[in-house]
């Protein structure tokens, strides 16, 4: 993400989860729901893992240290889900 495409309306303020989805509230009033299943560690992650984050980044970035994983609101904004693990490469 470059500088000039952040918008200070889309740092995040709250993040909570349902049973399938992650939702992130932003500053500007919108909230970000994606699938679960796009992150497979916050999938597997405990409920204590998945409720202990914290903002990082400006208000950008959302970090669950339990579990090392790292989201971007520009990338939930893209509709990004994490990569796919490489699979049997020789």
């Amino acid at each position: 993400m470059n500088i000039s495409d952040v918008r200070p309306g889309e740092s995040a303020i709250n993040v909570f989860f349902s049973e399938d989805t992650l939702s992130v509230d932003l500053n500007d009033g919108r909230t970000i729901t994606v699938p679960l299943a796009w992150f497979p560690r916050l999938l597997h992650a405990t409920p204590g893992q998945r409720e202990n984050w914290k903002i990082c980044g400006g208000g950008f970035g959302i970090h669950w240290p339990d579990i090392d994983e790292d989201l971007s609101t520009a990338g939930l904004l893209r509709g990004a889900p994490a990569p796919k693990a490489l699979s049997n490469v020789a």
